[in-house]
């Protein structure tokens, strides 16, 4: 491990990080990515002029990241007790998480959708997703909050996960801090088309690995030997069809996990962006946000479970 963790100690932080998080939810105040978002301002306002933009861009990138990573690393080196070390990685692993803010951003939709309370449901909406929710219908609004669950259940989640595994408390913060800067530079506008470039296609790499992982998770947590069938051939067919490498696979295999259709026609920056059908049903209502959000949290367990099995068949191996 680059952390230089034991799988053991990895597979006990993991689950200390999750229950900080549904315990704690997001800190209210100061929250480290808050105050990096805005250090990714201050760069993007100050680089992203004149020419040479994808330069620039991989340049505010170095400045954003590296420095905090190295600094984060640093923390856990120069901390002489092994306690007080293990206690900075699952306390760096529960700033990096998402996984309570994604139920505390999501279920309020559909709690609002089933008192057909669409101006909530809109607002709740439009504060997680950069599509205009201005008039969307319940199915628009559940497709854009189904969607953000699939997708962020790997951002927020299972790649910070992953890359926890890998490194620790810093390679959380590190996968974290970059995939923050491909949600804020990575869109294609004419501003930053060039300059996010850089951050998408690093998002693009560190998430590769763990994006298929999350939609292997969702196929293998499907109900029923058809359910895993039909978002297995989802992922198949669907996911080089979108955009995204890593968004397609994970949303394909979700939506048909759950067994509905999500995608199509949004409404972004205003225009219509016509994408790919993901999954196959019927078109998902208000209730299948919290089957979505079930999803998610199954295979939070999961992982954390496999996490713990190859923890102690490691142990039982050198014992």
């Amino acid at each position: 491990m680059l952390s230089g963790l034991s799988f053991s100690a990895i597979a006990l932080l993991m689950a200390v990080g999750v229950l900080l998080d549904l315990w704690w939810g997001e800190v209210r105040r100061w929250h480290p990515l808050v105050g990096f978002g805005n250090w990714a301002i201050v760069l993007e306002r100050r680089l992203n002029q004149g020419s040479l933009r994808f330069a620039r861009g991989m340049l505010a990138w170095m400045l954003a990241v590296l420095p905090l990573t190295a600094l984060a690393a640093l923390l856990i080196w120069a901390l002489a007790l092994p306690a007080a070390q293990a206690a900075v990685h699952a306390l760096m692993l529960y700033f990096c998480l998402g996984l309570r803010s994604l139920r505390d951003h999501n279920l309020p939709i559909a709690d609002a959708l089933s008192q057909n309370d669409l101006p909530n449901a809109r607002l709740l909406t439009a504060r997680i997703v950069s599509r205009d929710t201005t008039s969307a219908s319940e199915i628009e609004l559940t497709k854009a909050s189904a969607e953000s669950l699939l997708e962020n259940g790997n951002d927020a989640v299972f790649g910070t996960l992953f890359w926890f595994i890998i490194a620790g408390g810093p390679g959380a913060v590190l996968f974290r801090m970059a995939n923050t800067l491909d949600a804020m530079w990575g869109y294609r506008t004419p501003r930053l088309l060039q300059f996010g470039c850089a951050a998408a296609r690093i998002d693009d790499a560190l998430n590769y690995i763990p994006a298929r992982l999350t939609a292997l998770s969702y196929v293998l947590l499907a109900p029923g030997l058809q359910g895993k069938r039909r978002a297995w051939q989802c992922w198949r067919a669907q996911a080089p069809m979108w955009d995204s490498p890593n968004a397609g696979p994970v949303m394909s295999s979700g939506a048909g996990a759950l067994g509905v259709q999500l995608g199509g026609a949004a409404v972004y920056h205003g225009e219509v962006e016509h994408r790919p059908t993901l999954g196959n049903g019927p078109l998902a209502t208000g209730a299948d946000i919290g089957r979505a959000w079930q999803l998610v949290a199954r295979t939070t367990a999961l992982w954390l479970a496999l996490a713990s099995t190859v923890a102690v068949l490691l142990e039982i191996t050198h014992a």
